[in-house]
C-alpha cells in the first residue's frame, strides 16, 4: 500500500470522489502542512496556514499514482490561488504532499503534463508532507452523511 496527501480545496468533496476509486483503500479529510499543532476546524477557518487535505491510502496494483492524479487535476482548478469554486483561503489552496521522494518523478511528470496543457505554471503546491492532523469525525465522509452538502466539485464527477 501506498499514501499521497492531496489537498483541493473543500475537503468534503475530494473525500467523497476519491472514495469512488477501486484500489483507493481508505481515506481521510484533515489539516496539512501549517504549523505543528493540531488545529480546530474553526482555527483552520480563521487562516490557521493549514490546507484542507485528504489522506489517501490506495493498492499500487490496482490503481497508480499517475492515475489519482490525472483524476485530481479533473475536479480542481490548476491555476487558482487559495480558492476552488467559492471556497476562498489559505485552507483551500491546492497541493500534493508526498511522503516518498520515490514518489517526485511521477508527480513532477503528470504536473509538467498540467503546466504544458495550461500553457503556465500551475498553483499547486509539490511539497513533502510536513504534518498532517486528521479533522473532526463530522468532517469524516461529511457528504454521505449529508447528501446535499455544499460541494465545489460537480456532483457528476462523482459518477466516474
Amino acid at each position: 500500500m501506498k499514501e499521497i496527501y492531496l489537498a483541493g480545496g473543500c475537503f468534503w468533496g475530494v473525500q467523497k470522489y476519491f472514495d469512488r476509486f477501486g484500489g483507493v483503500a481508505l481515506t481521510e479529510v484533515g489539516y496539512a502542512n501549517g504549523p505543528d499543532s493540531a488545529p480546530t476546524y474553526e482555527e483552520v477557518c480563521d487562516s490557521s496556514g493549514h490546507a484542507e487535505t485528504v489522506h489517501i491510502i490506495y493498492d499500487e496494483n490496482k490503481i497508480t499514482l499517475t492515475k489519482l492524479l490525472e483524476y485530481y487535476f479533473m475536479v480542481i482548478d490548476p491555476l487558482s490561488v487559495n480558492r476552488q469554486g467559492n471556497d476562498i483561503g489559505i485552507q483551500y489552496r491546492t497541493g500534493i504532499y508526498y511522503t516518498d521522494e520515490r514518489q517526485l518523478p511521477e508527480i513532477r511528470s503528470v504536473v509538467g503534463q498540467q503546466e504544458k496543457k495550461a500553457g503556465q505554471p500551475l498553483a499547486v503546491e509539490v511539497a513533502p508532507i510536513n504534518n498532517f492532523f486528521p479533522a473532526e469525525e463530522c468532517h469524516q465522509k461529511y457528504l454521505d452523511k449529508n447528501p446535499f452538502g455544499y460541494c465545489h466539485i460537480p456532483r457528476k464527477m462523482f459518477d466516474l
